[in-house]
């Protein structure tokens, strides 16, 4: 966001527009951001051409300069993505789907281009975090214990209810372990996280969740800790995190990079 405000103060209105916002993004070299960068290629100036044509103007409480009011626009079509799939943060992902949707871009694009995009940034990406020098960090959320045996049918119930049938199923199918690799926080359940017992994949972690309500407070990233702990006592060199839907959660977290698509 601040680099489509630096772009916008280089452009002759000196207000900013989504193709700001889709060039500063292009302009990301980590993450999936950085890998959509390196698929495909698209004049930067052939797109600040495209800011032409401003049809009103307003202020956004996101931005320190005026903008246009597609900028807003992009914004709440942001907002609506997060809140469909259930998530806490806008994201890179919800930011690309609406800028798509702004007629400048889209109509700039080939199809394939597109494809590109949303294919690498708006869906699940696996992960890998390198586990030889990890070390268990201090954790502010506290009240988490292993699962044991009698916790399978509440645990099953509980994923089943708050998230789907087949997480349920990979989480029921990790309680025919003879110490299951799940964990649980309490005091009554609100999230989960289990490694190796998606389809038996050994050093795989998830599937990892915890209840909207509980979010932004630790417990995920408790979880995700007391399930790395164990990964790397068991002798795992790396952490593979399957389906990762918060991407910037675990590259904060434990420095998890995507890993590349082929």
């Amino acid at each position: 966001m601040k680099n489509a405000e630096r772009e916008a103060s280089f452009s002759e209105q000196k207000v900013l527009h989504p193709v700001h916002l889709f060039i500063a993004c292009l302009e990301e070299k980590t993450g999936a951001l950085g890998e959509i960068s390196l698929k495909i290629n698209l004049n930067k100036l052939s797109l600040s051409d495209l800011t032409g044509n401003i049809n009103g103007k307003t202020q956004s409480e996101f931005f320190s300069m005026t903008v246009t009011k597609e900028v807003v626009q992009v914004f709440e079509s942001a907002f609506k993505y997060m809140k469909r799939y259930n998530q806490v943060y806008v994201n890179e992902g919800h930011l690309l789907k609406a800028l798509l949707t702004d007629s400048s871009i889209k109509h700039h694009l080939f199809e394939e281009d597109k494809h590109t995009i949303l294919t690498l940034g708006t869906t699940s990406r696996d992960m890998i975090a390198h586990l030889g020098r990890y070390t268990f960090p201090r954790l502010n959320f506290q009240t988490i214990r292993k699962a044991k045996k009698d916790d399978q049918i509440i645990l099953g119930n509980f994923v089943e209810e708050h998230f789907s049938k087949e997480w349920s199923y990979t989480i029921r199918s990790g309680f025919q372990q003879e110490k299951p690799s799940i964990y649980i926080a309490l005091n009554e359940i609100i999230g989960f996280a289990a490694f190796d017992v998606y389809r038996n994949k050994k050093g795989y972690f998830g599937p990892m969740g915890v209840v909207k309500t509980s979010r932004v407070k630790g417990v995920g990233n408790a979880l995700l800790h007391h399930c790395l702990r164990d990964m790397k006592e068991i002798g795992y060199e790396y952490a593979i995190i399957g389906g990762a839907g918060p991407i910037e959660f675990y590259e904060k977290a434990c420095r998890a990079v995507d890993i590349p698509s082929i």
